[in-house]
């Protein structure tokens, strides 16, 4: 009954910016961590940012401080990704989670998960 639906990705180019959306149902969503994955061809599956059930922490990779931005309204019960800046190692399937660990790097962390949106970064 828990449900996690990504919107917003498409092809974009370098330089330039997209919001990601995540809205979940099924679940107290105020009181759940919650956090971007991503996984391009290939390669593993890899942390972008988390944000904790109150938004007063946020946790992000390297790759993604000073260009990517996470936040969530707890009213609308969704959450999202800022995205500026956008290279060509950005193109990758795009995961929102869930969770109850804070806001937390490790994927083990989120128990619920949404099917993706892809993301392409065009150069």
């Amino acid at each position: 009954q828990v449900q996690l639906v990504e919107s917003g990705g498409g092809l974009v180019q370098a330089g330039g910016s997209l919001r990601l959306s995540c809205a979940a149902s099924g679940l107290t969503f105020k009181t759940y961590a919650v956090g971007w994955f991503r996984q391009a061809p290939g390669k593993e599956r890899e942390f972008v940012a988390a944000i904790d059930w109150s938004g007063s922490r946020t946790n992000y990779a390297d790759s993604a401080k000073g260009r990517f931005t996470i936040s969530r309204d707890n009213a609308q019960n969704t959450m999202y990704l800022q995205m500026n800046s956008l290279k060509r190692e950005d193109t990758a399937v795009y995961y929102c989670a869930a969770g109850l660990g804070g806001a937390a790097s490790g994927s083990a962390w989120y128990a619920y998960w949404g099917q993706g949106t892809q993301v392409t970064v065009s150069s």
